[in-house]
């Protein structure tokens, strides 16, 4: 309720506003930069003006100010924004002294959150964006060309920047995965996913150390293979055999070299028949061990989000929610039948939780809270209705002993059936004793 009404409009322009930058930062450097220019572009470009281009791999001059404008953007308003977040936190944690150890040196307690953390390395990456920014690089250099990167200081720093670019892009979707508590499937999915990794990250850690056990001894062997000539390339050749990129042709050349087949066996027998299978063993157990719980999980996620969205709420907005829960009226038991206020009424169909006894205790007299609490008489039932319910309660014990017997084997028939005499004698008693003790 507090998720649908109040926190929900709140979590999503925020995310929404995350989800423009995102797009603004893939229309810089994934979509913008890899334009080039076709043969007939070209020959527009050379005959209009605005369109002008120095070298013939550069791109013209619009896309040039787009990307430049575009970055700015992200600059200005993605790097400024999680800046001051992430500086009044730090303050925040700080003034209160809420600092955490790991290792030999204390955080402020916000980063234990792995969002927050991721948030941190995004600024970093975008800081160190800025400061090799080929296009300021080359702004003494572009007067004939504006805001390209392609300038001798510019060059040597493009692959750097591409790296710090394709960081900050794998960050920006991993935040992203936030939008997954819209929906609880979804979000139970992520959250099993993320549960999984630990058995992903002990698979590789033992696929590694198996490699490099096999890479030195492979380097060890008395073999002229090109592809297995020292500890590095044989480390990659295997780990290429476990991925399935290693080539038939090599394969051949393998035969060549029995005893480095033997090797390459053993290492293919340990990794992908061993290792992969159990690996897919410990992804099922985990998953089941986890499925039971992935949608509690998924609600205590939501919780968390609307417990931290609920102080960017506004006072006006939540006194309108409480407002409209009207919790100051008496709510309505049944047609008719008022009862007390400070709740909230959730009709569901009447085959949904089916009563036979009446849940509501009800006493005669005044409802000052100064009167003394009426004393309770027995369990509250008359006597008549007690004896019925206890006479059924047998009679559903007989029942399930009657179903499960018939079940057995033919052999254990006549064992089945003398058991239900028994138990409908028993329970003919007991209810004959009841009687008796009504009548009495």
């Amino acid at each position: 309720l507090v998720w649908g009404r109040v926190a929900y409009r709140t979590f999503l322009l925020g995310k929404v506003w995350f989800l423009f930058t995102l797009i603004v930062f893939i229309t810089s450097q994934s979509v913008l930069n890899r334009l080039q220019k076709s043969e007939s572009w070209d020959d527009e470009i050379a005959s209009s003006s605005s369109l002008s281009s120095s070298s013939s791999g550069d791109l013209p001059l619009e896309i040039r100010v787009a990307i430049f404008m575009c970055r700015c953007f992200i600059y200005i308003f993605s790097l400024g924004q999680h800046t001051f977040s992430h500086a009044r936190w730090i303050i925040h944690d700080l003034r209160n002294k809420d600092l955490v150890h790991v290792g030999c040196i204390s955080i402020p307690a916000y980063l234990l959150n792995w969002q927050d953390c991721a948030s941190l390395v995004l600024i970093i990456t975008l800081a160190c964006m800025l400061c090799i920014e080929p296009i300021l690089h080359c702004l003494s250099h572009s007067a004939e060309n504006l805001f390209t990167e392609h300038c001798e200081e510019g060059e040597n720093l493009l692959f750097v920047y591409s790296i710090f670019s394709t960081l900050a892009m794998l960050i920006y979707f991993i935040l992203l995965t936030d939008l997954a508590v819209f929906s609880t499937r979804v979000s139970a999915f992520v959250l099993v996913a993320g549960r999984v990794l630990v058995e992903v990250g002990l698979f590789l850690f033992g696929l590694i150390f198996v490699a490099l056990a096999f890479a030195c001894a492979i380097s060890a062997l008395e073999q002229d293979d090109p592809d297995f000539a020292g500890i590095p390339k044989s480390g990659v050749q295997l780990i290429k055999m476990t991925l399935g990129m290693f080539g038939g042709v090599h394969y051949d050349i393998l035969s060549e070299y029995p005893a480095l087949m033997v090797a390459a066996v053993c290492y293919i027998i340990t990794t992908v028949v061993f290792m992969l299978n159990l690996l897919i063993a410990q992804l099922t157990c985990s998953y089941q061990a986890t499925y039971l719980d992935m949608v509690g999980f998924a609600r205590l996620n939501r919780g968390k989000i609307i417990t931290e969205t609920m102080p960017s709420v506004s006072k006006r907005r939540w006194e309108a929610f409480i407002c409209s829960l009207r919790l100051d009226e008496r709510l309505e038991f049944g047609v008719g039948d008022i009862g007390l206020s400070g709740g909230l009424q959730v009709l569901e169909p009447a085959s949904a939780h089916i009563t036979t006894v009446d849940m509501i205790r009800r006493f005669g007299g005044s409802t000052s809270p100064a009167a003394q609490w009426p004393q309770e008489e027995g369990t509250g039932l008359d006597e008549d209705e007690d004896r019925f319910d206890r006479l059924e309660k047998i009679v559903e014990k007989a029942m399930k002993r009657m179903s499960s017997t018939a079940r057995r084997k033919h052999g254990q028939a006549g064992g089945s059936s003398s058991g239900l005499s028994s138990a409908m004698e028993k329970s003919s008693d007991s209810a004959g004793s009841i009687g008796i003790s009504g009548s009495e």
